[in-house]
């Protein structure tokens, strides 16, 4: 414990860490329960802290400041090298600082420099919340209830399941015997809104803004079919004797158990089916492609597949984790990004040629998100109302 002491105290003395030293203190943030870190925190960033079980608001501001004046630049070389955003952010919410605001820009040339933000007001006259758990269910007669609005408990029965709402989640809880005409919901979410679904054989569906599944209250077909728009994540429970079937514009993609993801925004360039367990089958009419974990189909518009292997599942996957997060993106990427999840318009005033690295929550503000990306010197930002004006 007295070792663990003694480092941790060195690390927070040094003016200067390399990406080993940077890690091996992030590991130690990581820990809220760590005693060591919450005595040497307080006495490395404040004189003489209150005695709490929490770290005030002042020290975990300052701790971010620290990090940040420890980076040596340098060590940017390679995406090995990059400090982990991620673990960044999962050191800075311990301390209770909501904003991971550290960048990196990609210029045209490929050099990559660090930016930094440091805490304090923005500049923006109007902001925007972040989205939340928004969305509509559409029942078999064409009923709509507002899922953000409707208390827990039994929301309606549609066939022989019962549609229940339990923690900003639906659940259908289907009966022991089912029989009779097959009955369809749809749920959709709005920009600025996502939500969680259990379907009635077990599988577990994520939907992001702007989409919507479609399915039948009980699955007594011979397959599990559902109808997919916009993004989900799906766990699929397995059932080896009934095949699940994902429809998607046009598109099927065959499972019988996995965890999977699909992108099929119309204002992207590609259908995009992500694997992250098991195994499935990507079809598009007479062509058909079985992924791999770690892989990834691309449906372009011209109706042209191809398989792209090593993807980072964790970049694919952020939104249902609760964050954003870019590689290599450009700002046309991030800013269709930014307006389904805060339910903005764009209006571009220039071009803008530079890749962006990052990753950041997506429970904080519109304002946030911008002010770091103008910390890069290379994009400005003005909110009207409900537009967000991006420019050179």
């Amino acid at each position: 414990m007295k070792e663990q002491k003694s480092q941790l105290k060195k690390l927070l003395e040094k003016s200067e860490l390399s990406a080993t030293e940077m890690q091996s203190l992030l590991d130690h943030l990581e820990n809220p329960d760590n005693p060591e870190l919450r005595q040497i925190l307080p006495q490395q960033l404040k004189p003489d802290p209150a005695n709490s079980t929490s770290i005030p608001k002042e020290v975990s501001e300052k701790l971010l400041r620290v990090i940040h004046g420890k980076i040596k630049p340098g060590e940017i070389k390679h995406r090995s090298q990059v400090i982990s955003l991620r673990t960044i952010g999962i050191a800075a919410s311990i301390v209770g600082i909501l904003v991971v605001a550290t960048f990196l820009l990609v210029n045209k040339n490929g050099t990559r420099q660090v930016v930094k933000t440091e805490p304090g007001d923005h500049k923006f006259k109007n902001d925007v919340d972040p989205g939340g758990n928004r969305a509509t269910l559409t029942l078999a007669d064409g009923s709509v209830i507002l899922l953000d609005q409707a208390q827990n408990g039994v929301l309606a029965q549609q066939g022989a399941s019962k549609v229940i709402k339990l923690d900003g989640k639906l659940l259908y809880d289907p009966a022991v015997n089912i029989t009779g005409q097959i009955v369809y919901n749809t749920i959709s979410t709005p920009k600025g809104g996502q939500y969680q679904l259990e379907l009635p054989d077990g599988s577990l569906v994520w939907l992001n803004a702007t989409s919507s599944i479609r399915f039948p209250t009980a699955f007594i077909e011979k397959e599990r079919r559902v109808e997919v728009k916009g993004e989900a994540y799906l766990e699929v429970a397995k059932k080896p004797n009934k095949p699940f079937v994902v429809a998607v514009n046009g598109s099927e993609i065959r499972v019988l158990g996995t965890h999977f993801n699909i992108n099929a925004y119309g204002d992207e360039d590609d259908l995009r089916t992500t694997l992250l367990e098991g195994s499935i089958k990507f079809i598009d009419g007479n062509t058909s492609h079985t992924l791999r974990p770690g892989q990834q189909s691309q449906l372009t518009k011209a109706r042209t597949v191809k398989v792209v292997s090593k993807v980072d599942v964790d970049e694919v996957v952020a939104w249902k984790n609760g964050l954003f997060s870019f590689d290599n993106a450009g700002i046309e990427t991030i800013m269709r990004q930014l307006s389904r999840w805060y339910d903005v318009d764009v209006d571009y005033r220039g071009r803008i040629d530079d890749l962006f690295i990052a990753e950041m929550h997506r429970n904080i503000k519109l304002s946030d998100v911008l002010k770091a990306l103008e910390l890069t010197g290379k994009v400005r930002f003005e909110i009207e109302g409900k537009k967000i004006i991006v420019m050179p």
